[in-house]
Order: C-alpha cells, then structure tokens, then sequence
C-alpha cells in the first residue's frame, strides 16, 4: 500500500480498498443484488441467499410465482370486503327477523277486531317494521379473529411484494404490475352502486402492506 510521508495511506490507494469493501451486496454468496434498476437472472438472489435463480427454467418460475402472488392480494382485499359484507347480510336479516317476528303479534291480534282489514294490517305493520332502521354491528370475537387473520395475510403478501420490488428487477416489477392489473380486472369486477359504497378501486389506492 503507497503511504505518504505520515504512513497515511494515500488517496490513490483508498478507491481500490473501497471497491474491494462494497464489492458485489452479495457478499461471499455469490449473489447478484442491485439497488439500482437492473435486469438481473441466473445467480440473481431474491429475500435470501437460498432463493438463488440458478437457471432460466428457475427464473422463470420465479416470475410466474410473483404474478401469482400479487395475485392472491387482490384475492385477499376483495375476500376482506366479501367477509364484512357477508356478516353485515347476515346481521341485517337477523334484524328483520325479529322485526317481523315482533309485528306479527299485535297485527294478528288487531285483524282480528276488523274484518275487513284482515289482508292488510298484518302486511302492513310487517313491512314497517322489517324497514326500520338496522342498529350498528359489533363483530363478536371469532369473527372479528376471522377478519384480523385475513387482514394479517393481506399485510404479509403486501410487504413481501415491497421487499421483492426493493430489488429493482425490471421482470419482476413487470411481473408484480402485470399481477396487480390482472388482479384488479378479476377480484375489483364489482357492481357500481350510484350515491352508496364504491368498490376498492375507489378506497384503497396502494397494493402495498395491506
């Protein structure tokens, strides 16, 4: 190593030491990582030194594998938004049940005053009654477990699909776009209700955690 006349290393030796230092972010394993946008393939590495792409065939499922994931998010986001409507469909009848179980008694006992309006008042009181207004609905515990679980598997596909896109690799953002858009076609596929809830094209605008 050139020194200077204090047995300081000189600035002409400090670059090479300094290329040697950073080297590939691989380290010793071999693996092509980049921070910058590349387009990496065999020994590219991807969240471990374990995920290797060793071959073409290998990269290729990798791809494949990241469409399918992006995928199964917006799977996930619209089977979050069916679960809730499922148990507000399910609140809502129970709600109209007791209504109409509710109306069915005093309009029984009423028709029975009135002959002529025996066809009516039941119907009536009935129909008034199974269109009131529904209280609010607190999930109970294994419901509200069932939609936190899918929220946690929505979060973990999302950040997992961030990691994968910190790496830069144009087949593998073009992947996880493509995944998105072909996820979005199928899964956000939904009923537009003029003045009521839009789907989640119009809530949710990131892929990302979830």
């Amino acid at each position: 190593m050139a020194t200077g006349g204090s047995g300081s290393p000189t600035l002409a030796a400090m670059p090479t030491a300094s290329a040697k230092s950073m080297g590939g972010m691989g380290g010793g394993t071999g693996c092509k990582i980049s921070m910058l946008f590349n387009l990496n393939t065999i020994d590219a590495c991807f969240l471990s030194s374990q995920w290797r792409i060793t071959s073409s065939a290998m990269f290729a499922g990798s791809c494949i594998g990241v469409f399918l994931l992006t995928l199964s998010l917006e799977f996930l986001r619209r089977s979050i938004k069916e679960y809730d409507r499922y148990l507000v469909r399910q609140h809502v009848s129970k709600c109209q049940a007791v209504a109409v179980a509710v109306a069915v008694a005093p309009a029984t006992a009423s028709s029975s005053t009135s002959l002529h309006g025996a066809n009516k008042t039941p119907s009536t009181a009935i129909t008034s009654r199974s269109r009131s207004a529904v209280p609010p609905f607190r999930p109970n515990v294994l419901q509200q477990a069932i939609r936190a679980f899918l929220h946690m598997l929505a979060f973990f596909v999302g950040y997992i699909l961030m990691l994968l896109a910190m790496y830069y690799n144009g087949y593998l953002l073009l992947c996880i776009f493509l995944g998105a858009f072909f996820g979005a076609f199928i899964f956000q596929w939904e009923a537009l209700v003029p003045g009521g809830d839009q789907t989640s094209a119009a809530q949710e605008t990131t892929l990302c955690c979830g």
